[in-house]
Formats: structure tokens, C-alpha cells, sequence
């Protein structure tokens, strides 16, 4: 499953699944563009990078809640990177409260991060996979879409957007070899489980309706992205993997 070499446009880079996944890239030889408006995080993961894997990091600082800037951004990566082999869209924000106290502003607020900044990351990259006549693209999507969660509907929507994207772009796409699937993490300890008021309860809850009885890992997504990012899914596209140590069975 090489990806040595490859241009991974990755946002959320640095979050709980984002740096380790990322420091897992740059060890399988690509270079990463790690897109990511959290300076802490930011600074982790430039820290946790070996020296010779560095120059291949190129951090992107972006509020994707702006999509014009966002957009100009990578408009300018273009030109210094040469374009972007593989886009994993990864960044999402997750507001926790009963559907009825949300305003039609924060369920946009929601869909622009989660959804729309992905949207402008593929149009960007879609003119240089098309003339290369190679490309992936991977949404992440999540376990939360098929049910169980409540006070997550902004949320979960943006997630259902994603996986069908994921099914029109593979379909629109696939003429020009480049494919498109999702990604479903399960339940990974990261910081959006701190939502939850009772971290053990929680656990049990997890380990109770999973197959694999034990958390997931930051390896365990790393492998199913480099796959779908490899040569070797060339003939995989418009699916959802489920990642979730057997929670949802197909």
C-alpha cells in the first residue's frame, strides 16, 4: 500500500485522529498538507514530526468557517505543492444539545465546517487528479450516522451529507481515475468523547455494542486511509468502510 510520494491534502490534521494518522503519512513517505486553526494542536503535531520527515509537512492554518479565504489558501498550496493527490476531508465541529435550541444558524455553522469547506478542497483538487488522470478522495464520515446518539443533529446531518458525496463523486468521478469512498470511525477516544459526563459509562457503553472488544486505535484509521489512498483501492469507490472494531454490520 505505497502513498510515498503522494500530496495528501488532510484537514483536521492535527486533532485527535489527525496528528497520529498524519505522523503515520509522513512515516509511509508522502507529504502531507495538514490543514488545521487550532494552535496547540498545530504546534503538537510540528513537535511530534521526526526531523527527517519535516519538509514534508506543510501546515495550513484556516478557518474553515470562511470558505472564501479557505479557498485562497489553497489556491496558493496549488502552486507552491503542484497540486493535491489524495484529499481527506477529516475537520468537523460537533455542538452537543437538543435539536430544538439550535438556531438554523448554528446548523449552517455546522455544514459549512463539516461539509462545505470539504466541498471547496475537492473542487480545488479536481482540475490537477482529472489532468493526472489519478486521485482519491475520502470522506470521513461516523458511527453516529447510523443512530444511537441523540443532541448530535447538526452533526449527524453533516455526516449524511458527506456519505452522499461521497456516492455522487464517485459516480461523476470515476471516468477520470479518481475514486471516492468514507471512512466511519466508531467510537475512538479522542477529545470529542469529552461531551459524554461519564467517561466509564461511556466506555462500557462502546465495548457493550462493539464486535472487538477494545477501543480503537489511531492505527486502526490510519491503515484504512492509506489503503483507500493507494494504488491498490483503485477499484473501490463509493463505498463506506466501517471502522468501528464490528458496531455496524452490512
Amino acid at each position: 500500500m505505497s502513498i510515498a510520494g503522494r500530496t495528501i491534502l488532510y484537514t483536521g490534521a492535527a486533532g485527535g485522529l489527525g496528528l497520529p494518522t498524519t505522523l503515520a503519512f509522513l512515516d509511509k513517505g508522502a507529504r502531507v498538507v495538514a490543514v488545521d486553526n487550532d494552535p496547540a494542536k498545530v504546534a503538537a503535531l510540528e513537535e511530534a514530526v521526526p526531523e527527517e520527515a519535516r519538509e514534508r509537512l506543510i501546515v495550513c492554518r484556516a478557518d474553515l468557517s470562511d470558505l472564501t479565504a479557505f479557498r485562497a489558501q489553497l489556491d496558493e498550496l496549488l502552486v507552491t505543492t503542484g497540486g493535491f493527490d489524495v484529499v481527506i476531508n477529516n475537520a468537523a465541529i460537533y455542538p452537543s444539545k437538543p435539536f430544538e435550541d439550535y438556531t438554523i444558524a448554528e446548523h449552517q455553522a455546522v455544514q459549512r465546517v463539516n461539509v462545505d469547506a470539504g466541498i471547496v478542497a475537492v473542487q480545488t483538487a479536481l482540475p490537477g487528479m482529472r489532468a493526472r488522470g489519478w486521485g482519491r478522495i475520502v470522506n470521513i464520515a461516523s458511527v453516529t450516522f447510523y443512530g444511537g446518539w441523540a443532541l448530535l443533529s447538526p452533526y449527524v446531518a453533516s455526516k449524511g451529507a458527506l456519505v452522499g458525496l461521497t456516492r455522487a463523486w464517485a459516480r461523476e468521478f470515476g471516468g477520470d481515475g479518481i475514486t471516492v469512498n468514507a471512512v466511519s470511525p466508531g467510537a475512538f477516544p479522542t477529545d470529542a468523547e469529552k461531551i459524554h459526563p461519564d467517561p466509564d459509562g461511556y466506555t462500557r457503553f462502546v465495548l457493550d455494542h462493539q464486535a472487538v472488544k477494545r477501543r480503537g486505535t489511531p492505527a486502526d484509521i490510519a491503515a484504512a486511509l492509506a489503503f483507500l489512498a493507494s494504488e491498490e483501492a483503485g477499484f473501490i469507490t463509493g463505498q463506506t468502510l466501517n471502522v468501528d472494531g464490528g458496531w455496524v454490520m452490512h
